[in-house]
């Protein structure tokens, strides 16, 4: 490879992020990137600020370019039932495709492009459902809870969201959370493409019938969240008895009266997700791989997936070069805790998707905190968006060298190839501090995406050494003049 070689990446739309007075934190401006660091002591506002961008993902169907098409294929729908009394701006859509021409938000009928505002700014179903989602992933009975207190009694949340690509905006969002209501204001840039150039083969032709079934099968994939807690360990350990404990459950003798305490919406989307694992199985090459991948170099052995007498799966691990399957409460802290990362890369996650993990170093050895960073950049090469938050530096410091990596094959200098490697620009690392601020660490080619903080731990640590190891050598010193 030469330096003239184009390096390839990921096209994603660009998403940005100002949230203010949310939990503990007062402000933050980041976007997210292929892959989005959240670094910072604990009770920062990390898995706040993660959980929120969960919801809103799950809210918004995926941050997509492609938002107003569902309206696109309700106007279709409506027309067909009943034809509207002016039908002429709405052959124009169907001309359009015809014709090989691209077809923009603003080439749809009016009535179609207020409907869609409408649907975005909605203070009838969507903020309630916004609500719901809200005290759903945090567990709470009132978003107000997640005000940040500050001693103003009219302090309220803002969040703004921004979608954007290629220096234009698509579409955004505010949201403004009081202690008494929800209020939202979105627009659509009226120039954002729905359907490109020369979709339509030559000898194909749309007709009224056919616009329904023509933008169904158009439309993308709608692009999925996916949450993996810190909790996720225990819960792996212990699915079987909460499947279990379902079962029992399910029955009428076990409905009798009894109060039971809630989970948050992740953790419960989690659960589902284990114990209900395989019914929805659809497994991407690629992300199979890195999946194989991080088994054999990390784990050293298999996940495997057997029925049970419940219905549910049961998990077990398979050490390499046995026959002799442990239950993964029976293995290490490790096996339990990257089990699930395993699982969801072999048959939840596709490209497109969002993949966030809470400490993904979470009881691994340092050489497999490494190597996790380079599992995190083989995910971001397959096209999926990544967010961690994490405490790691060894992790830190290697996606720090997967980026002098992407450097380096940028130019054309690497030695061999390798999918282990990511661009600057690919990554955003997020300082989270206990004034409740979040700012971004720039990549630094010789510090690299370090915290300052995690310098003056280390020198305070070698300053404490060395101030021990003076008391000690003067104490041996004084007891050997004494002799």
């Amino acid at each position: 490879m030469n330096g003239d070689d184009k390096v390839k990446t990921h096209n994603t739309p660009k998403v940005e992020i100002s949230v203010r007075n949310f939990g503990p934190i007062a402000e933050a401006d980041l976007d997210l990137r292929p892959l989005t660091v959240f670094v910072g002591r604990s009770n920062t506002g990390k898995t706040y600020l993660s959980v929120l961008i969960y919801a809103l993902h799950r809210m918004f169907e995926g941050f997509s370019e492609f938002l107003p098409l569902y309206n696109l294929e309700q106007l279709a729908a409506n027309w067909y039932l009943k034809p509207p009394v002016d039908p002429t701006q709405h052959l124009k859509v169907i001309d359009k495709l015809n014709t090989g021409q691209p077809l923009a938000f603003s080439d749809l009928p009016q009535e179609v492009r207020e409907r869609a505002l409408e649907n975005l700014n909605r203070l009838g179903p969507i903020s309630e459902n916004l609500e719901d989602e809200l005290k759903r992933c945090f567990d709470l009975n009132a978003v107000s809870k997640l005000i940040r207190s500050s001693g103003d009694q009219n302090d309220e949340i803002t969040v703004s969201l921004i979608v954007s690509e290629k220096n234009q905006d698509l579409w955004s969002s505010k949201l403004g959370i009081s202690k008494s209501s929800i209020a939202i204001n979105g627009a659509i840039n009226e120039n954002i493409v729905i359907v490109p150039e020369n979709w339509l083969p030559p000898t194909q032709r749309i007709a009224v019938e056919d616009l329904v079934k023509f933008l169904n099968e158009h439309r993308r994939n709608i692009e999925q969240p996916y949450y993996l807690p810190a909790a996720r360990s225990g819960i792996m350990q212990s699915h079987r008895v909460i499947a279990s404990s379902l079962v029992t459950r399910s029955t009428r003798a076990g409905l009798e009266p009894l109060e039971v305490p809630t989970l948050s919406g992740v953790i419960a989307d989690f659960m589902q997700q284990i114990i209900l694992y395989g019914e929805h199985y659809r497994p991407d090459d690629g992300l199979n791989q890195i999946a194989n991948t991080l088994t054999s170099d990390v784990l050293d052995g298999q996940i495997i997936t057997n029925s049970s007498p419940t219905g549910y799966p049961d998990f077990l691990y398979r050490p390499q070069g046995t026959e002799q399957d442990m239950r993964l409460n029976r293995s290490s802290s490790m096996v339990s805790e990257l089990a699930p990362l395993v699982l969801f890369l072999r048959g939840l996650v596709r490209p497109g998707d969002t993949l966030i993990i809470e400490e993904p170093e979470a009881h691994l050895h340092p050489a497999a905190q490494a190597q996790m960073a380079a599992t995190l950049a083989r995910l971001v090469r397959a096209g999926v968006r990544v967010l961690v938050t994490t405490h790691s530096d060894f992790m830190l410091q290697e996606i720090g060298n997967l980026m002098r990596v992407g450097m380096l094959k940028e130019k054309g200098a690497l030695k061999k190839e390798t999918n282990d490697w990511l661009l600057p620009e690919e990554v955003g690392t997020w300082l989270f501090q206990k004034n409740g601020k979040v700012k971004e660490i720039e990549f630094d080619r010789i510090k690299g995406i370090e915290p300052m903080e995690y310098e003056d731990v280390a020198e305070a640590l070698y300053n404490r050494w060395g101030d021990l190891q003076y008391e000690l050598d003067k104490k041996t010193g004084n007891e050997e003049d004494k002799v």
